[in-house]
């Protein structure tokens, strides 16, 4: 199957590596089981490949920019050596409490639509895989199809996810299983 102008926008902590909370240390990051072949199956298959990401840990004064930047070049390199690649990287640096709403912060829309105009997306041919709730909501504000996985946070927001007709799986490999066979 070749993908045209869809795109698999992923949550990073917890869908693609370890959650060890606010992750900031190059060294600490482990890809989960089975996430990088997942990857390369959807590169293979002409995905674009995206991470969205909230970091409130930037917010919050636990690290910065510049680490997130090291957490996300190391994240490129394991990928690398297991041949898949990320293609664009979007975070939230923001915390509502601590520096007020934006629109960047997922559910919110800003950064997925940023990612459209770069790459040209068509969001009803879009997916979007995370762990948590906020990670996936945006599938309907926008019209693609959203995959809770149990990774990470998601164990414990299936049942909402469930309740909302969120398809629940797995991991990543599982939901990249189902975006090849359903598309």
């Amino acid at each position: 199957m070749v993908n045209r102008g869809g795109a698999v926008f992923l949550d990073r902590d917890g869908t693609i590596v370890e959650d060890p909370g606010f992750l900031h240390e190059p060294e600490k990051v482990k890809l989960l089981p089975g996430a990088a072949a997942a990857i390369r199956r959807l590169n293979a298959a002409n995905y674009r490949v995206l991470i969205v990401t909230n970091q409130s840990g930037i917010a919050r004064g636990d690290y910065t920019v510049d680490d997130y930047e090291a957490v996300q070049r190391r994240l490129g390199e394991l990928l690398a050596a297991h041949g898949a690649r990320i293609d664009g990287a979007y975070f939230c640096p923001h915390h509502p409490q601590l520096s007020g709403p934006c629109d960047c912060r997922k559910p919110g829309l800003k950064l997925f639509r940023e990612a459209a105009e770069a790459f040209d997306i068509d969001f009803s041919r879009s997916w979007w895989v995370g762990d948590r709730l906020s990670d996936v909501q945006p599938a309907r504000l926008l019209g693609g199809q959203g995959i809770l996985v149990v990774t990470g946070e998601g164990n414990l927001h299936q049942g909402q996810a469930r309740a909302l007709g969120v398809m629940v799986v797995a991991d990543l490999a599982a939901a990249v299983q189902e975006i090849l066979t359903t598309a």
